[in-house]
């Protein structure tokens, strides 16, 4: 159990990572066009590492339905949002908004699914993130470059 959630942590921490180099490459293009570098690099990174495990065309994806497919369009739009958000509010505060909203949909389709649990307690949850956001935005100032470097972004 303990190595799942170590890769749990792992998973969050590399997407966090993501949302950060997709949010440092949107500012010089645009987030529809980091978006779009991201899943090239992606892909080809998949590509090389499924042939080079194996079970890259393991299964049967013509019996999926339809909706399974949908992962896809709404990846892209994650990815797009959180690199044009992580611009405009940072890295913190984007990362808390999208658990937020994974915690929001958690608690939705628990509740249509009719899962045990205290749904007080997950509602209680998702306001103590929203509160936590707040709090860490409170006096901050937008920045105009990139930390680093004296290269002004692209407005």
């Amino acid at each position: 159990m303990l190595g799942y959630a170590a890769l749990a942590v792992l998973a969050g921490v590399l997407v966090s990572l993501s949302r950060q180099l997709n949010g440092s490459l949107s500012m010089f293009t645009s987030a529809l066009h980091s978006s779009f570098w991201n899943h090239v690099v992606g892909f080809a990174f998949l590509t090389v590492v499924g042939i080079a495990i194996g079970g890259l065309f393991a299964g049967d994806p013509w019996g999926a339905p339809w909706w399974a497919y949908l992962g896809g369009p709404i990846g892209f739009i994650f990815i797009a949002a959180s690199s044009w958000a992580i611009l405009k509010i940072g890295a913190a505060q984007t990362a808390m908004l999208i658990i937020a909203g994974q915690m929001i949909s958690g608690v939705i389709v628990d509740m249509a699914l009719g899962m045990a649990g205290n749904t007080t307690a997950r509602i209680a949850g998702v306001a103590l993130i929203l509160a936590g956001m707040m709090v860490s935005r409170s006096g901050a100032k937008p920045k105009t470059t990139i930390p680093g470097t004296t290269i002004v972004p692209k407005k």
